[in-house]
């Protein structure tokens, strides 16, 4: 192993959690790289607006902010490289990593933020009409749906951001959700309920999407009564939840029931050495500015491991 490739803190991922977590781990002066994928920038490369970032007086395009974080990476002396980690062995330091390149990394600590991806229903009818009117990402597909009606499935924050997003664009958007309120934040339904265009469907679900060659409806099911009802719509985009991505690490590190990777309050897994920030181990907030929070904690855990 080259000392080219060797690093003190590697960090995996990026998106707030990954980009903090190299801004802080060059900043405390360690050999610092980060491998974030083709496109660096995580969830919030798909998020049109935020306004509840600190710092920004208007609203700010997740793509921006997103940037920003990395030229401030890339300006303190970390190592930016656009590929993944594609295998990690934590039986032994120096960490091994494999990245998609094919090259070979070491590194005293890691700190992981591969984030998670979003859940899909597990339809056939969904798989069928994936890319021809079902989506699992708003923000990237909206703008084709101008002038029609929509649906969004779902109840929590990301729904009601999809829906307020698609506003911009469909003449009608069904937020379907299974319970009868929806999981949201309160500023979130406030601007629903404000919104024409918006309509809410409570205490249903999708059975069946439908359509000959792309979608043209949506079946649901009211969960209390049984009673269908069909949605026209050309286009259903889902937002129930995500996956944490943690392919890469599971049989070394702890993880809870739902895939999630167990940290303690200071943000180290079940390997000394190896630490976890953002959506990867977050199970309940899934805010930009918590997984920012976590990946400041991991590097100065990790700063201070290194330091012995």
């Amino acid at each position: 192993m080259t000392e080219q490739n060797h690093f003190e803190i590697v960090v995996v991922g990026s998106g707030p959690a990954g980009f903090t977590a190299a801004i802080y781990a060059v900043r405390g002066g360690a050999a610092t790289a980060l491998f974030g994928g083709v496109a660096p920038g995580g969830q919030l490369l798909q998020t049109m607006e935020i306004e509840n970032y600190p710092g920004f007086v208007d609203p700010v395009v997740g793509a921006d902010l997103m940037q920003k974080m990395l030229k401030q990476t890339q300006r303190l002396g970390a190592a930016v490289f656009q590929e993944s980690i594609t295998s990690a062995d934590f039986s032994a330091r120096p960490f091994r990593l494999k990245a998609s390149s094919g090259k070979d990394y070491t590194a005293d600590a890691v700190i992981l933020a591969t984030g998670a991806q979003a859940k899909w229903l597990g339809m056939p009818s969904e798989e069928k009409y994936k890319g021809k009117g079902v989506s699992g990402c708003a923000t990237c597909d909206g703008f084709f749906f101008r002038g029609k009606e929509v649906a969004v499935i779902g109840g929590g924050d990301t729904a009601a951001e999809d829906a307020l997003f698609l506003t911009k664009f469909a003449t009608k958007v069904y937020l379907v959700h299974r319970r009868d309120a929806l999981r949201a934040n309160f500023r979130l339904q406030e601007k629903l309920r404000a919104n024409p265009k918006v309509e809410i469907v409570y205490d249903h679900i999708p059975e069946e999407f439908a359509g000959e060659t792309k979608l043209t409806a949506v079946m649901l099911k009211n969960v209390k009564t049984g009673a269908p009802r069909r949605l026209e719509v050309t286009g259903a985009f889902i937002a129930i939840g995500h996956t944490p991505a943690t392919e890469l690490v599971k049989g070394q590190l702890k993880l809870d029931e739902g895939g999630y990777i167990v940290t303690d309050d200071h943000t180290a897994t079940s390997v000394p050495g190896v630490y976890a920030a953002g959506d990867v181990m977050d199970t309940r907030y899934k805010q930009a500015i918590v997984a920012a929070g976590a990946g400041c904690k991991a590097a100065l855990e990790a700063l201070a491991f290194i330091e012995g």
